[in-house]
């Protein structure tokens, strides 16, 4: 991090060393030449509760700026979730209830804590804005044209694919950039999908006579299969409220080929040159759980690691999952079993057995059977996939 003494050069140059785009050109050490703290905008539509290692790429950026003395201004898109960004879609996003927006908001917000300095953080709903009078909406309509929105990547795309574009996702751009006008944004942050939105919103800002922000794009973090973006709808996720054994083995599982992109842009070091790929990898998922819990959560999920899959034993610490038989009865339906073990919802379950994933004492659980007499697993242990566990209890 730079000193003391660095110059606004020095600073930008650190905060835009592993950045695919910092617009305009020296836009952000003009910024910084200000010598004042900046507003750095982050916009997130709390279309899903929790937040993975793909997230955090964004939100360290944000850290960065904050231990420089700058303040983040994280927007909560209660509103433009409503509408839901087209960024890098190929059809129109599912509308969610205004319930569910609220609590997928909560969650995200105190996992984003787990990265974020409390204390340099001004969170705000653009609902607060956004719920405007119908003249204000034709005046930033009128900051736009049509042809500029269709320009997008993603809805050329559409066009050509003859899929639908609703006219709310049309809005969605505008509804984003206003919110740099509202909150007076000096930077702002996202993904590299983001970049159109991100320009965009330097165009309104000048409509309206607000001074326009610089933008900082981020790399996209491919997810453990290598290649596709991280996203929980592909499965290859590793979330960051995850159990320390969950975060570990998943580190694991990822191509030695983007360790070095992982301890770029989520510990924001190199590899270090004495270690070869398997060592690299294990010192990489210990530092990742160490950032999200402790040094003691990660030497216990490398020691549990190492204890399942190389000397075939379970963990020496499983949680207990409760079948209670007054309630349920003395049969057990292993999906509700597995719900209540390990979360998710019963047709994850289902697919789970299904595909041969969950095994009772090691022995894996065959033939379509989806029930068995509660006394014959009391005591065993129950396991989904190869690291969660579960030891059964009947009561």
């Amino acid at each position: 991090m730079p000193g003391e003494r660095a110059t606004p050069a020095d600073a930008a140059a650190w905060l835009e060393r592993n950045a695919v785009d910092s617009l305009p050109e020296r836009g952000l050490e003009r910024k910084l030449a200000e010598e004042r703290p900046l507003r750095v905008k982050l916009g997130i539509d709390p279309t899903a509760p929790d937040i993975h290692l793909g997230h955090t790429v964004v939100l360290r950026k944000l850290r960065e700026f904050q231990d420089l003395g700058h303040l983040v201004v994280l927007i909560i898109g209660d509103y433009t979730a409503r509408v839901g960004d087209p960024s890098g879609r190929s059809e129109t996003r599912p509308m969610l209830s205004g319930a569910e927006i609220d609590a997928n908001a909560r969650t995200f917000q105190e996992q984003a804590f787990k990265i974020l300095d409390r204390e340099r953080i001004e969170v705000r709903r653009n609902g607060e804005w956004l719920d405007m009078p119908m003249e204000e909406l034709f005046r930033l309509a009128r900051t736009s044209t049509v042809a500029q929105i269709l320009e997008r990547d993603d809805f050329a795309k559409r066009q050509l694919a003859h899929a639908p574009i609703s006219l709310l996702e049309l809005l969605y751009p505008l509804l984003q950039g206003y919110d740099s006008v509202e909150v007076e944004a000096d930077v702002e942050l996202g993904g590299t999908e983001q970049k159109f939105n991100l320009l965009l919103a330097r165009d309104i800002q000048r409509a309206y006579g607000v001074p326009e922000q610089t933008i900082l794009t981020m790399p996209i973090l491919p997810g453990t299969d290598g290649e596709r973006r991280m996203s929980k709808s592909l499965g290859n996720y590793i979330g960051v409220s995850e159990p320390p054994a969950e975060i570990y083995g998943k580190t694991l599982s990822i191509p030695d080929s983007v360790v070095p992109l992982y301890c770029d842009l989520l510990l924001g070091q190199a590899v270090p040159e004495d270690l070869g790929p398997r060592d690299a990898k294990r010192a990489l998922a210990r530092a990742l759980v160490e950032q999200f819990y402790n040094l003691e959560a990660a030497q216990a999920a490398e020691r549990d690691f190492d204890r399942v899959h190389r000397d075939r034993e379970i963990p020496a610490v499983i949680d207990e999952v409760h079948w209670p038989v007054a309630e349920l009865g003395d049969t057990i339906h292993l999906p509700e079993l597995i719900r209540r073990g390990f979360g998710g919802s019963s047709s994850d379950a289902r697919r789970q057995l299904a595909q041969g994933g969950v095994s009772i004492d090691g022995e894996p659980v065959t033939g379509g059977t989806l029930d068995l007499p509660a006394a014959a697993l009391d005591g065993k242990v129950l396991k989904l996939g190869k690291r969660r566990f579960a030891r059964v209890r009947v009561g």
